[in-house]
């Protein structure tokens, strides 16, 4: 009886998302939302694919990693190459995009996930900044004065972008393979000790991370006319990182609300980025003073519901 309950639950949130879906896909179409709002509905989406994947890293598999941002990077100019260089299809600058950017994971999560805590976020931050600088000095790709991209990225395309990667990284936090990480998490001694690879479910968990990243790269490349170095520094990681802190470390759901919430904030305050940052900090103030385990702690939004039916 359960499993119904739980299979229903889960088709009415398939069925909201479609709806959603093909609301907003008539007001495109309609000619309704102008290019500011369907441009911010567009960033919404990927800074929740960006958050998502970071929160499998942080949240479930506890590894702190703060150079996001050099995934999104690998992500964006190999995707941008494949369309651009190469002219192949966009699909497959989507899918190519995040494979770079899981070999990256790959190749940085190796010889760095046997660190933990402050000497992994040194070493995640070193990874972003070698990626951004890399980038800066490789003419093929434009260097410091950045990469033209056509604008290929669309509603469909960011909409099941989106619920893939909510819905594969959910499934993955409730398999075998989630609960291994989140023992992880809670206790890496105690983890290992139990016969769990934890070096195994670090890397796989980062790569996955990465590859999601990736693909948000790929979309966030394709939805401007231009791509440059400096759009991937530390301060985007530290963005993608309010996302997952803001909304609550271990909670697929707070990273989608705090992804929302914070876009919409950031896109009205676009023309007084030391206003916006000032707002950052005081939230995350009073956040770590008030509720310092995020908007949604450690639970997920259908709990509440849940104690609601109970009631």
């Amino acid at each position: 009886m359960s499993i119904i309950k739980r299979s229903k639950g889960f088709w009415l949130s398939i069925l909201s998302a479609f709806a959603v879906f093909f609301v907003v896909q008539v007001l495109i179409s309609g000619g309704q939302l102008n290019a500011f709002y369907e441009n911010m509905i567009y960033l919404m989406a990927i800074n929740i694919i960006l958050a998502v994947s970071l929160h499998l890293i942080i949240g479930i598999t506890g590894q702190f990693s703060i150079g996001h941002a050099g995934f999104l990077a690998v992500g964006a100019y190999a995707s941008a190459i494949i369309t651009m260089k190469l002219g192949l299809p966009f699909g497959v600058a989507v899918i190519v995009g995040g494979l770079a950017a899981a070999l990256a994971g790959l190749v940085i999560g190796i010889p760095t996930l046997r660190l933990r805590g402050d000497y992994l976020a040194i070493a995640t931050l070193g990874f972003g900044e070698i990626v951004r600088i890399t980038l800066l000095n490789i003419e093929y790709v434009g260097g410091a004065s950045g990469m033209q991209v056509s604008h290929l990225t669309s509603w469909p395309w960011i909409f099941f972008a989106t619920l893939l990667t909510i819905l594969i990284i959910r499934n993955f936090t409730n398999s075998t393979h989630g609960r291994a990480c989140i023992s992880v998490r809670e206790d890496e001694i105690a983890a290992d000790a139990m016969g769990i690879n934890t070096t195994y479910y670090k890397v796989a968990a980062f790569i996955i991370g990465a590859f999601f990243a990736g693909v948000a790269g790929a979309l966030y490349s394709h939805n401007f006319y231009i791509i440059q170095p400096s759009n991937f520094g530390f301060l985007k990681s530290f963005d993608i990182l309010i996302f997952v802190v803001l909304g609550g470390l271990g909670s697929l759901s707070g990273s989608v609300i705090s992804a929302i919430l914070l876009t919409i904030i950031s896109t009205y305050l676009q023309d007084y980025p030391e206003t916006r940052m000032i707002i950052y900090s005081l939230v995350l103030i009073v956040m770590m003073l008030y509720r310092p385990q995020g908007l949604m702690g450690t639970k997920e939004i259908t709990s509440f519901f849940k104690k609601r039916k109970a009631v």
